[in-house]
């Protein structure tokens, strides 16, 4: 493989990687707002969004391998593995392999989900909110196209994307559709115990 085309495939699959982990993260945080559809039911909202965080994991591995791989860089596998090791943009590149590592911790957890139980499962699933922001200041320090017109109209879209479903998130109230519900089932239950 030429180095060019190295070059070029470990910046495109960057790119794509933010786009994709970002889309992830604005489903994630939209489907516990419970917000659907008739045209577009909640289901399909969780296997877009399982999906696509699949498909991030092979954007990423693309990455990756491409610019351990290319000779411009000679990172290696180590650097790859263990964060802050590479003597090439040491910081910048650790926090890429700090946000991957978080991410393959999630994805094997939700893979495992049935034998770990919700609880456990949800806990380690919050680690997306750190892995995303880390992945976006990867992509800041050590992007090469970080300045250029068209990535920082990427940058800002995901960054303001997720932004927009966090600010919906948090003032949306309360995020359990069944809470009145069971609230009412509970009165019900209740009265008719103190007949």
């Amino acid at each position: 493989m030429s180095n060019s085309l190295l070059w070029y495939t470990t910046r495109g699959a960057g790119a794509v990687s933010m786009i994709l982990l970002s889309t992830v993260v604005i489903l994630g945080i939209l489907s516990t707002q419970r917000l659907q559809s008739p045209g577009w039911p909640r289901f399909l909202t969780t296997g877009l969004h399982r999906n696509l965080a699949l498909m991030t994991l092979v954007f990423l591995v693309l990455h990756i391998v491409t610019a351990v791989v290319d000779p411009f860089t000679n990172l290696g596998w180590a650097a790859a593995l263990i964060p802050f090791s590479s003597y090439y943009r040491t910081l910048w590149l650790g926090l890429g392999v700090i946000s991957f590592e978080l991410l393959l911790a999630i994805v094997f957890t939700s893979l495992l989900r049935g034998y770990l139980g919700h609880r456990v499962w949800r806990a380690i699933h919050w680690l997306t909110y750190a892995a995303w922001p880390v992945g976006v200041l990867h992509g800041l320090g050590t992007g090469t196209d970080t300045w250029a017109a068209w990535m920082l109209a990427i940058t800002g879209a995901c960054v303001a994307g997720v932004g927009i479903a966090i600010v919906m998130r948090l003032t949306s109230g309360a995020t359990d559709p069944l809470a009145p519900s069971r609230t009412a089932f509970r009165s019900a239950v209740d009265r008719r115990e103190a007949r």
